[in-house]
C-alpha cells in the first residue's frame, strides 16, 4: 500500500466519523456546545502514524546510522507535538518561539529526507500539517507554495518522479489543515458573539421591564394611596363621595392589572388622551388644580406612549412630593417636534442667588429611565426647579404624525391648531 493510499484511507475514516457524529447530533438534538470540548492538538496527533514506516525501518535495523535516525525521529515528533498544541491558542500560535520551532521542524524534516529518503519522505506532509496549523492569513499561500517546492526538490533528489506525490501531499495537507482550523476558529468566534448578543438582549429586556414596572406601579399605587386617603376623610361626612372614590380605586386597580400584563409581553401602547384624563383625576383628588392644554396634529401611537410615560411620572411626583396647588400640562405639536411641559407651583423655591440650569434626566429612577427612553427615540428630557418656586419637566420628541383615516383626513384633525380644555381644566 503506497503512502498516498494510506493517506486517502485515513481521510475516508475521518469523513466517516464526521458523518456518524452528524447523524448522532440529529438523533439526540443536542447543540454543538454539548458535543464535547473544543478542538486541541490531540486532533492532529493521529497523523504521526504516517511515520510508522520510518520507525519500522529503524526498529528492524534497515536504516544506516540508526542513532542519527533515532535522534532525528525523537526530535521531529517532539517538535511536531509542541507546534500543533500551540496552534489552537492565538497568542501561542503567533509567538516567536512557535515560529522558531516550526523552522526547526522543517530543518529536521529536510535533513532526514535527504539522508534516508524512502518512507522518511512522508514527514513532509506532516510538516505541511504543522505549517497549516500555525500559518494563517495572507502568508499562507506563499508559505504553502514554498514548502511544496522544497519538498518536491528534496524528494526528487532521493525518489525521482515520486517527488510529485510528496509535493502534492505536502501542499494538500498544508492548505486543508489551515482551512479546517480557520473555519473552526471562525465558528467559535461566531458562537461567542451569539452568546454575547443573547446576554445583551436579556439585559435590555430586563431594563425595559424594570422601567415599565416602575412607571406603571409607581403611578398606580400613588393614585390608589391618594384616593384611599380621600375615602378615609369622606367616609364619615359624605358616604356617596367616598363610594365614588372607591369605584375609582377599583377602576385604577383593574387598569393597572391589564397594563402590567401588557408590559410583561412588551406590547403596551399608551394613549395620550387617556393619560391626560388620568392625570387630571389624580391631581383633583389631592386638591391640585389641573390645567391641561394640547395643540397640534394627532401623533403616532409610539410618540403618544412616550409622552404618556412622562406625564405619568411627572404627575406622580407632583402628587406625592410637591405640595402644589396648581399643575399645568401643555402639549405643543409643531411641524418637526412635539413639546410637553409639566409645571407646578409646589415646594421648589431656591435661594436668591438663582437656580441652577435644568439638568437632563435628573431625579430618581423614573426620570432617569424616561431620559433613556426619549434619547433612544431621538428626543430629550429636562427637569428642574424654577426661581419663583415649583418644578418643571420638559420633554421633546420628533413628530410622528398619525396615519390618514379612511376618509383621507388625518385622524383627529379637529385638534390641529386648537386648544383643548379637558373637563375640570382652565384655558
Amino acid at each position: 500500500m503506497s503512502w498516498m493510499t494510506r493517506v486517502n484511507y485515513w481521510l475516508a475514516l475521518r469523513h466517516a466519523e464526521g458523518c456518524e457524529r452528524g447523524r448522532a447530533r440529529k438523533k439526540t438534538g443536542r447543540p454543538p456546545e454539548e458535543l464535547g470540548p473544543p478542538p486541541s492538538g490531540f486532533a492532529l496527533l493521529p497523523w504521526l502514524l504516517m511515520g510508522m514506516g520510518a520507525f519500522s525501518n529503524l526498529f528492524q535495523g534497515k536504516t544506516p546510522n540508526p542513532w542519527v535516525g533515532a535522534i532525528g525521529l525523537v526530535a521531529f515528533n517532539s517538535l511536531y507535538i509542541a507546534v500543533v498544541f500551540r496552534a489552537f491558542s492565538k497568542e501561542a500560535r503567533e509567538a516567536r518561539s512557535t515560529r522558531v520551532m516550526l523552522i526547526a521542524l522543517g530543518v529536521v524534516t529536510c535533513t532526514l529526507a535527504i539522508v534516508y529518503g524512502g518512507s522518511w519522505l512522508l514527514f513532509f506532509p506532516l510538516l505541511g500539517l504543522a505549517t497549516g496549523a500555525i500559518v494563517r492569513g495572507p502568508w499562507l499561500g506563499r508559505v504553502a507554495v514554498g514548502l511544496t517546492l522544497l519538498s518536491g526538490v528534496t524528494a526528487g533528489v532521493r525518489d525521482g518522479w515520486g517527488a510529485i506525490n510528496v509535493a502534492y501531499g505536502t501542499f494538500l495537507s498544508t492548505m486543508v489543515t489551515a482551512a479546517i482550523l480557520s473555519l473552526s476558529e471562525a465558528v467559535r468566534e461566531l458562537r461567542a458573539a451569539r452568546e454575547e448578543l443573547a446576554r445583551r438582549a436579556v439585559e435590555e429586556e430586563r431594563l425595559r421591564f424594570s422601567r415599565d414596572l416602575h412607571d406603571l406601579l409607581g403611578h398606580t399605587l400613588s393614585v390608589i394611596v391618594v384616593k384611599s386617603e380621600a375615602v378615609r376623610r369622606l367616609a364619615r361626612r359624605d358616604l356617596d363621595a367616598a363610594l365614588v372614590q372607591v369605584g375609582d380605586i377599583e377602576s385604577v386597580g383593574r387598569q393597572a392589572l391589564t397594563e402590567v400584563r401588557e408590559a410583561v409581553t412588551g406590547y403596551r401602547e399608551g394613549s395620550l388622551a387617556t393619560e391626560l384624563d388620568r392625570a387630571r383625576s389624580a391631581l383633583q383628588t389631592v386638591g391640585i388644580e389641573p390645567v391641561v392644554r394640547q395643540s397640534g396634529p394627532a401623533l403616532a401611537a409610539r410618540t403618544e406612549a412616550l409622552l404618556g410615560w412622562v406625564i405619568r411620572e411627572a404627575v406622580t411626583n407632583a402628587v406625592r412630593h410637591s405640595g402644589a396647588t396648581r399643575c399645568e400640562i401643555v402639549v405643543e405639536g409643531g411641524l418637526e417636534r412635539v413639546r410637553l411641559r409639566i409645571s407646578d407651583d409646589g415646594r421648589g423655591a431656591l435661594p436668591a442667588s438663582g437656580p441652577p440650569p435644568s439638568i437632563p434626566g435628573i431625579g430618581g429612577t423614573g426620570l432617569k429611565g424616561l431620559t433613556e427612553r426619549l434619547a433612544a427615540a431621538g428626543g430629550s428630557l429636562e427637569a428642574g426647579p424654577v426661581p419663583r418656586g415649583g418644578f418643571v419637566v420638559t420633554a421633546e420628541l420628533p413628530v410622528e404624525t398619525a396615519e390618514l383615516s379612511e376618509e383621507g383626513d388625518p385622524a383627529g384633525a379637529s385638534q390641529e391648531a386648537s386648544v383643548l380644555n379637558l373637563p375640570g381644566t382652565a384655558a
